[in-house]
């Protein structure tokens, strides 16, 4: 728009110089004082034309430089604060996968821990199975010397009977 607007100043400025050029060899041609107080009043409001033109121009030029600046002021903004959320992002990311190495690990260390346990559990159900096989036999074994114990017990309470009897006879 700048570049238009300097344009259109610059062909305005041309087409004033031509139309003086024109009414300064229409003066040399003996031109008419009405005609020529016209050409005056003319040049006169082209000339106040292209003063308001190049005031405007100048308004719309620093309008212009300052929205420019604006902009450029608010892309710095946003850039900075891209940058910045990235950073954050990018520091964040860091952390995730630290924690992630740190999860990693305990799970392969409980992994471990899970296969060691389940050997010594292994371990203990065959202890357990032998336990059990030597506590049957343990019981077997008990059962075995109650029953004897139990007949040990009969076979004395009859001796003791036997013996009662036998010696008030002795005796007598």
């Amino acid at each position: 728009q700048l570049l238009e607007a300097k344009a259109s100043l610059s062909l305005a400025q041309t087409q004033h110089a031509l139309q003086l050029q024109q009414a300064k060899a229409q003066i040399n041609n003996m031109v008419p004082k009405k005609q020529f107080e016209q050409l005056q009043n003319t040049l006169r409001e082209e000339q106040c034309k292209t003063q308001q033109l190049q005031e405007s121009l100048q308004q719309h030029a620093e309008q212009t430089c300052r929205q420019l600046v604006r902009t450029q002021e608010e892309h710095e903004h946003l850039l900075q604060a891209a940058v910045e959320q990235a950073e954050g992002l990018e520091h964040s990311l860091r952390n995730a996968e630290a924690v992630l190495a740190e999860r990693a690990a305990q799970l392969t260390d409980a992994q471990a821990q899970l296969s060691r346990n389940k050997l010594l559990i292994e371990e203990l159900r065959g202890e357990n199975r032998r336990f059990a096989i030597a506590l049957q036999a343990a019981e077997l074994k008990q059962k075995s010397m109650e029953e004897k114990n139990q007949l040990l017990e009969e076979q004395t309470s009859a001796l003791k009977q036997l013996i009662g009897k036998i010696t008030p006879a002795s005796l007598s």
